[in-house]
This record gives structure tokens, C-alpha cells and sequence, in this order.
């Protein structure tokens, strides 16, 4: 059991929130102007959240790091994180493009599990960015420097996801073989899926 005197983050808590409100909406801006130009969103949801207190310091410990609040903002990347629920494959693709670009984000991270999915089948687009924030950062600097890390995936991607989180933290299983090999299967099922409706989207397009 973990018991919490004060916070890791430290001082700099306060600002988490608003640095992840002020990123959101930078997402929400880029889907604005999408719909408008293109006459359909890039995503169908956009989740963020700020790394819990026992969360962060169960990852310090799982990572052999001291319980800092420096290792919390500097050494660990996700206390920031934003997840990006798309309706079809190529929007992930789109969305990333236009992060890439967005002033005062420089990716530092990417992983593509979208087509190199993870052995058990999970399929995630990641992005670790260094973001520039008004606020003061760990190192002494103003404007600061935070990390963010965005997680782009579709519908189905994020289905399995959750359901292969719940998995991975209920321990009384009584076949855990049997439901990785069904969730394995399952996972390859919807990306077959995920590329059929990709493919039909294009179609209708395709008449325009």
C-alpha cells in the first residue's frame, strides 16, 4: 500500500490540468477545421487524463526510479496523456500529420502499432511529444517544457484495448491462455474489419 505525504508532481500539479486543457483543445481546433474544409471529422472522441498519484509512483518503482518529482515529469514521459479515438485507420494517419505539425509540439517518440501491431494483438498509433507551455517547467525554464503523450487509435482498436486492460489486472482468471488466444483472435478480426470499412468509405468517396 502506497501512502501519499504530498504530492510527486510537487508544485507543478496545478499546471498539469491546464496544460492538458490547452493541448485538448489544440486537437479540438485541428477537427474544427477539418469538418469545415473536408465536411468530416478526423475523430470520434478525446480523452485526456493526468497520471494518478499512485499510478505515477507504482511506475517510478516498477521503472527502479526514485519517487521525484523530477523522474515523474522528466524521466517518466506519460503523466500527460491524451487519447484519440478515430472512426477509420487512415484518420489516425491524418491526425498524426497534423500533430507533426502543430508549433510548439516536437515528437520526440513514435510507435506504430497500427501496422506493426504487438504480438498479443493490440494496435495503437503512439506519439511522445516535447511541448512548449507558459508555464514553468522541472528544469527551471519559462516558458517550460512538458511531455505529452497522445495515443491515436480506432473504435475497435480501443475496444479491445480496454478489454485487454481488464485482463491484464484481474488476477483470478481461470484461463488466461485461453482468453489471450480469443482476444488474439478477436484483435485480428477487427482489423480485418477496420480495413473493410476503410476500404468501403473510400468507395463512397470515390462517387463524389
Amino acid at each position: 500500500m502506497i501512502i501519499v505525504a504530498t504530492s510527486i508532481y510537487g508544485e507543478y500539479e496545478a499546471y498539469l490540468p491546464q496544460i492538458l486543457e490547452e493541448m485538448m483543445n489544440k486537437i479540438r481546433v485541428i477537427n474544427q477545421e477539418y469538418k469545415e474544409n473536408r465536411n468530416c471529422k478526423l475523430y470520434e472522441h478525446l480523452i485526456g487524463r493526468i497520471k494518478t498519484e499512485n499510478s505515477m509512483r507504482e511506475k517510478c518503482q516498477r521503472k527502479g526510479l526514485a519517487m521525484s518529482t523530477k523522474n515523474a515529469l522528466w524521466e517518466i514521459k506519460d503523466a500527460i496523456a491524451i487519447r484519440v479515438v478515430c472512426g477509420f485507420v487512415d484518420d489516425i494517419y491524418t491526425m498524426v500529420e497534423q500533430l507533426r505539425a502543430l508549433s510548439g509540439w516536437r515528437v520526440i517518440q513514435e510507435k506504430d502499432y497500427v501496422k506493426n501491431a504487438k504480438p498479443n494483438g493490440y494496435r495503437s498509433y503512439h506519439m511522445i511529444f516535447d511541448i512548449v507551455t507558459k508555464f514553468p517547467d522541472i528544469n527551471g525554464r519559462q516558458p517550460g517544457h512538458y511531455y505529452l503523450e497522445v495515443q491515436l487509435r480506432t473504435i475497435a482498436m480501443d475496444s479491445w484495448a480496454s478489454l485487454e486492460h481488464e485482463m491484464k489486472y484481474k488476477h483470478d482468471i481461470k484461463d488466461p491462455e485461453k482468453i489471450t488466444k480469443e482476444l488474439k483472435r478477436c484483435a485480428d478480426e477487427l482489423a480485418s474489419c477496420d480495413i473493410s470499412m476503410q476500404t468501403i468509405r473510400q468507395l463512397i468517396h470515390e462517387e463524389d
